[in-house]
């Protein structure tokens, strides 16, 4: 029964992959220089990988927010921002996942009468504000560079768009891993608290019980990128303001490194070291970075390329997306608890270290599920991935034969 009230944040998952997730290769994909298969297959590989390897960061932050106590109340949250990321995906609007899911986390503070910690929330909502802005001034600066090092490097067209091409699909590889490294916490966070699963003993490594919920994430995420983030791609990498294909490899690195500056551990405790004040290691939305990086570069080229109309949806999704995530949560935990007689929270009996208490042990069974579950995904996924390289060979060797034949004619 556990494992129901995971499916939330798997929906979640997969809202995320198909809305913030593609805008790693957004503009790649817009710029037509990247397919958008390859993209996917790119950003879905190193999206796992950032959230296995370092997607902790984040969570403790979302977890002083509101430390949901209760099962049902982690899987109503989710729900409930996984709604919302939805249907404004559905209308190809790049909403925040971070948005969705601290609204969603407020609205059950109000329901239980747990404090929402001001410190946290400012800290949070400080980087709906520096995170654009951020990538607005990475965008610029970035293009400029790139802009200069064409001018005076006098590389041909040909080979310099080769080149382009390459850093977009380095760049987006980047960009991907950071994502995941930061939002994973948007979609498994709320469940962290509820879940104590043994270690999973892979031989050359193992994963902590946190590290297995954020593996099941980021393969939600995989799949939300695969299946559903075209739409999403266009409009962020063409209808906000065309971009040459130097500007979509910039938009690409801006919004990477102002993801990796807020994912990193090691940066935040360099500063510290030299007296610096600490980076927050929050959550952040990378549609509000990336619309920030192509504005700074629209800005840049001349403020007539930039379609306002679409930039105002989009920072309407930006106001609408946590108050409606809120009213949602706090509907949907009233019913729950009401009619389904589920717990989905309470007021929490915080510890000295200001972290609520575990509410959910899980027995043996349950971690042995969980191994099972994740060794049968990962398996199918390899498979999967080993069948389409043997595709892409085979189509490539046809491709070779159908030239060979076509000279040979012409001879």
């Amino acid at each position: 029964m556990i494992f129901f009230f995971l499916t939330s944040g798997l929906f979640l998952g997969w809202s995320l992959g198909a809305n913030d997730a593609s805008n790693v290769f957004g503009s790649a994909v817009g710029s037509k220089m990247i397919s958008f298969r390859k993209a996917a297959i790119i950003a879905s590989i190193f999206v796992i990988l950032g959230a296995v390897l370092q997607g902790a960061g984040a969570a403790n932050t979302l977890g002083k927010l509101g430390a949901v106590n209760a099962i049902g109340g982690s899987f109503t949250l989710a729900l409930a921002a996984a709604l919302v990321i939805y249907v404004m995906t559905k209308f190809s609007l790049p909403v925040s996942t971070t948005q969705a899911i601290v609204g969603a986390i407020i609205g059950w503070n109000f329901f239980t009468g747990n404090a929402t910690d001001p410190g946290t929330l400012s800290k949070i909502v400080g980087t709906w504000i520096s995170g654009p802005v951020l990538g607005g001034i990475f965008g610029i600066l970035l293009f400029m560079l790139i802009s200069w090092i064409k001018k005076i490097s006098k590389v041909h067209l040909i080979k310099f768009e080769s080149y382009i091409r390459t850093g977009l699909i380095i760049t987006g590889a980047f960009g991907a891993f950071s994502l995941g490294a930061n939002n994973i916490a948007n979609v498994m966070g709320v469940f962290v608290p509820a879940f104590n699963l043994q270690p999973l003993d892979l031989g050359l490594f193992s994963l902590s019980s946190a590290q297995q919920l954020f593996l099941l994430g980021g393969l939600a995420i995989a799949t939300g990128i695969i299946t559903y983030s075209k739409k999403v791609m266009e409009t962020i990498g063409s209808n906000i303001v065309e971009l040459s294909s130097e500007a979509a490899m910039v938009v690409v690195l801006a919004q990477s490194l102002v993801l990796f500056i807020f994912s990193s551990s090691a940066l935040s405790g360099f500063f510290v070291r030299h007296g610096l004040p600490a980076i927050p290691m929050v959550p952040v939305s990378s549609s509000q970075v990336i619309v920030g990086a192509v504005l700074g570069i629209g800005i840049y080229k001349g403020i007539r390329n930039i379609n306002f109309r679409l930039l105002g949806q989009i920072a309407a999704g930006w106001i609408f997306t946590p108050v409606v995530s809120g009213l949602i949560a706090f509907l949907m935990l009233f019913f729950i608890k009401n009619i389904f007689n589920i717990d989905v929270g309470h007021k929490a009996d915080i510890s000295s270290t200001g972290v609520a208490t575990q509410a959910v042990l899980p027995d043996a069974a349950t971690s042995e599920l969980m191994k099972l579950i994740l060794i049968c995904i990962v398996s199918a996924g390899i498979m999967a991935g080993a069948y389409f390289l043997l595709l892409e060979r085979k189509k490539r060797r046809e491709l070779k034969a159908s030239e060979e034949k076509f000279w040979k004619n012409m001879k």
